[in-house]
């Protein structure tokens, strides 16, 4: 299979993307960091600085989950009939792989991972998972149950949203990561917070971009760049969060946990370590080897669940 080749269009468009302010995505508006500090976004490959990002902090943290707050509380998004949401999320996937070659080429630019790859896995991934995701909007119902007790009794469960989530993602598949994320809590009826590595946030900048021009309501999706010590752990800890989603360390998932006794967050942790892999003596070594290797070294071997 010959690798894709990037056209003058792609590399045009992507290089005015990457000359543009990239702030802080807060209740539907772009805005800079409250302490007006920013980022580099380095280019792996060369070390180079190609963009700028917004360093939100505290201050910053807090804005975006009061708008998500209030967007969650008394705006339209958890009311909305469930397919009217996967309407939404479907359109977001369409947007995503209409613009599929300029998220490949920001990634590769960002993340280093080189751009066959990240049209493959990366916008690949974040499609898929959009579009499954929207598909349980429409799923996500209670039943009806017969109690146990004497007498006569009508007893059923309703699944509800459960509040504002924040979301943290990792550096090493940034799009689709933070698309999963996105997607399972949007077709929920909660409301976002999204942190992205301060290593590769263009991706998610672009992926906002999207997210304004589709109308989904203020407050609804949220974008806040920034250190992980800062930003990461301001959102971690504050209390008007209801659901944290972290991928990364295990000394930061531990201390997330922590951080969540506050108001007894709902956690979901995807942390550090490698997958084992057990070759029976039946199996032809050459091929188990040739495979694992493949394994775990797709992506330069920085994948969760690489053997």
């Amino acid at each position: 299979m010959n690798p894709p080749l990037i056209s003058d269009d792609v590399r045009q468009r992507v290089a005015a993307f990457l000359d543009q302010p990239h702030g802080l995505y807060i209740n539907g508006r772009w805005q800079p960091a409250q302490s007006g500090n920013t980022l580099a976004s380095e280019d792996p490959a060369s070390g180079q600085t190609i963009a700028r990002i917004a360093a939100g902090a505290e201050p910053d943290i807090d804005l975006a989950v009061q708008a998500a707050r209030k967007a969650f509380d008394s705006g339209p998004w958890p009311t909305l009939p469930p397919a009217a949401r996967a309407r939404m999320i479907e359109t977001l996937a369409d947007a995503i792989e209409a613009n599929a070659d300029d998220f490949a080429l920001i990634e590769s630019l960002d993340n280093g991972m080189p751009f066959f790859g990240a049209r493959l896995f990366n916008v690949g991934g974040a499609v898929g998972s959009l579009r499954y995701n929207a598909g349980w909007a429409t799923r996500l119902g209670g039943e009806t149950t017969t109690p146990s007790l004497p007498g006569e009794f009508h007893a059923y469960t309703l699944r509800e949203p459960l509040g504002v989530a924040g979301l943290i993602v990792a550096w090493n598949m940034p799009l689709a990561m933070a698309a999963s994320k996105l997607a399972a809590a949007l077709s929920a009826g909660c409301t976002v917070v999204l942190k992205p590595a301060e290593l590769t946030s263009l991706s998610m900048v672009r992926l906002m971009q999207l997210v304004d021009g589709l109308g989904f309501p203020p407050g609804v999706v949220n974008l806040v760049t920034g250190l992980g010590t800062v930003a990461g752990a301001a959102l971690v800890a504050h209390p008007g969060v209801d659901k944290v989603s972290f991928t990364g360390s295990t000394a930061v998932g531990k201390s997330i946990i922590a951080a969540s006794a506050g108001n007894l967050k709902r956690v979901t942790l995807e942390l550090g370590g490698k997958s084992p892999t057990i070759v029976d003596d039946d199996d032809p070594i050459a091929l188990a080897a040739q495979r694992i290797a493949a394994g775990k070294f797709l992506n330069a071997g920085q994948t969760c669940i690489a053997p």
